[in-house]
């Protein structure tokens, strides 16, 4: 079995390769059981979720194992660990052991930008970030791999780590802004993407103009959202799948509890999108947004593009 190395990763996951690797595994044959989640509380008191990943096609199989520790950035830590094993599915056989982290925080980036491209208006001129995760730190790119941004603002509520990611941004080429006043922004962005661990809303329906895409990612448990129910009952909603997003995130999974909206609602999947079931954004003034629960075919679509270009460079 391959150890790879973690400098190796991100190097095999560019954006846009990994945008269409996300677009041709999402049209292709799998099997993706439902994944386990398990909350535990640690010696502190505080709140982890441990998920397991698995999924298969005729060749392979991939599990990913992730821990998700909120009170890790009090301790100047990653929130999410996460490792991955790639296998033989016809022999069992493993393949490669990688760490999933980055390949996590890519893939979840990628797929919403996949949607994106689904949704989001042709001439979406700005775009909003709100959070300094390690998803978050890849959504600026994601989304420039698919629409071509003139605007691009970040907010978090770590105005160091704000400055920092600004800088590293700008360092790419990228003339992003970092702002502190988050409503008077999210009122005149084309898209916003979220990927925060809040417990609450923090964006409101109010802010969110016609038009706009809302790209809604760090909701992963029941009782957490980042939207309240305005942005849920203006918007048209899709998902990565409905599995997963409407019984794992609090993002629809409350507004559904308290009736303000039902299962019937979401409108497509990603899947339904790239095989053009459901046509996507219908009109200019509709209010688009896409809720990303995480799936295992996104890390196979990953992993195998890390293994396989691997492979190509020790050839």
């Amino acid at each position: 079995m391959q150890i790879i190395p973690d400098e190796k990763i991100s190097g095999y996951l560019g954006y846009t390769e990994l945008i269409e690797a996300l677009r041709e595994i999402f049209q292709s044959d799998y099997t993706m059981p439902v994944r386990h989640h398990h909350f535990y509380k640690t010696a502190e008191g505080d709140d982890n979720t441990l998920i397991l990943m698995p999924v298969w096609n005729s060749e392979y199989m991939g599990m990913k194992q992730v821990t998700v520790a909120p009170a890790n950035a009090s301790r100047n830590m990653p929130s999410i660990f996460a490792q991955y094993i790639l296998s033989n599915s016809k022999t069992g056989e493993p393949l490669a052991m990688m760490n999933a982290t980055e390949l996590t925080a890519r893939r979840t980036a990628c797929t919403s930008a996949l949607a994106a491209s689904y949704l989001c208006r042709k001439d979406a001129e700005n775009l909003l970030v709100v959070g300094g995760g390690s998803v978050a730190k890849h959504l600026v790119q994601a989304h420039l791999a698919v629409r071509s941004f003139k605007k691009v603002s970040v907010w978090m509520r770590n105005s160091v780590k704000l400055e920092a990611f600004v800088a590293s941004l700008k360092k790419q080429g990228i003339q992003a802004e970092a702002v502190t006043d988050l409503e008077a922004v999210a009122r005149q962005a084309d898209l916003i993407a979220c990927a925060t661990l809040s417990k609450t809303p923090v964006i409101k329906g109010a802010w969110v103009k016609p038009g706009a895409h809302l790209d809604m990612i760090g909701s992963h448990k029941p009782d957490t959202r980042e939207t309240d129910d305005d942005a849920i009952r203006k918007s048209t909603i899709f998902v990565d799948s409905r599995a997963g997003a409407l019984h794992e995130t609090g993002e629809l999974a409350l507004p559904i509890s308290d009736g303000v909206i039902t299962e019937e609602d979401v409108k497509a999947d990603i899947v339904e999108l790239i095989k053009g079931i459901h046509p996507g954004r219908t009109s200019d003034d509709e209010v688009t947004l896409f809720k990303s629960a995480g799936l295992a075919i996104e890390d196979l679509a990953a992993a195998l593009l890390v293994y396989k270009s691997y492979n190509t460079a020790l050839s």
